[in-house]
Order: structure tokens, then C-alpha cells, then sequence
């Protein structure tokens, strides 16, 4: 039952997330894709999966125990506050500190997970901004 309640919600972000796509105005640059086919393209794969849980569901759901839900929970806040934070700390900052988060939960040690942290978000500043020229959030350093 629980599949079938979850496959529901997800086809009514599906419809939600098409009709949202559907009315995304043209640019005045046309191109062969447009702005609206990926969006469809998420939307309908959305909805796919969801029809799936809905026709299909497990006979016997496995759901996690109070301790998974808890770590799920600080892991989408710690999400939430990467997000909220970016622009005041910077891109080299707040991907430090979530990804050491993030990894330390994942079961590696502290030093390892700071570690890990600061390589991946260096490694990810060097290619995204100084080889590909994307622009990533300035901290209050300037990086």
C-alpha cells in the first residue's frame, strides 16, 4: 500500500512538473531542443517510475528504523543549509564543510572526511572555475 501512496505523490509532482514545463515562455534565441524538453524529458521519466510503484509494488516494503530516518534527516538539512549558506560562504567553504559532513556519515573518519572535503572541493573549483570558466559563489574571500 505504501508503494502505491508513493507512486501517486510522484505522478502528481510528475503532472506538477510538466504543466510547470509547459509554460516556460520561448526565448528569443530558437533552438532545435528548446527550453522545455528537458524538463519534459524529467517529467516524463517521473512519471514512468511512478506509474511503476503504482502497478507494480512490493509485497512487503522494507522501511528504515527511527536511527536511518534520523540520518536521512540531518543529511537533507545539512542539504538545505549547504543551499542556504552558499551565497554568504562561497562555493570552496560550503562544499567543504558538506562534503566532510556528508562522507563522515557515510562512515569514514573525521581527518579522513575533512580531508576528502577539501580535495573535492578544490578539485571541483579548479575544473568548474578556472578550466571551464563557470562562475561558482564568492565568499567573503573573494573564492
Amino acid at each position: 500500500m505504501s508503494d502505491r501512496i508513493f507512486g501517486c505523490i510522484g505522478l502528481l509532482l510528475a503532472a506538477f512538473y510538466l504543466w510547470a514545463a509547459w509554460i516556460i515562455p520561448d526565448s528569443f534565441m530558437v533552438d532545435v531542443v528548446g527550453p522545455r524538453t528537458f524538463p519534459y524529458i524529467v517529467g516524463a521519466v517521473l512519471a514512468i517510475t511512478s506509474a511503476v510503484f503504482i502497478l507494480r509494488p512490493d509485497p512487503e516494503p522494507k522501511w528504515p528504523g527511527l536511527r536511518d530516518l534520523v540520518e536521512l534527516a540531518f543529511a537533507a538539512a545539512v542539504m538545505f543549509l549547504y543551499a542556504w549558506t552558499l551565497p554568504k560562504v562561497g562555493f570552496l567553504i560550503g562544499t567543504v564543510f558538506a562534503t566532510a559532513y556528508l562522507t563522515w556519515r557515510l562512515g569514514s573518519r573525521p581527518l579522513g572526511a575533512l580531508t576528502t572535503g577539501v580535495l573535492t572541493s578544490g578539485g571541483i573549483y579548479v575544473v568548474f572555475h578556472l578550466i571551464l570558466g563557470l562562475s561558482l559563489a564568492r565568499g567573503p574571500f573573494g573564492y
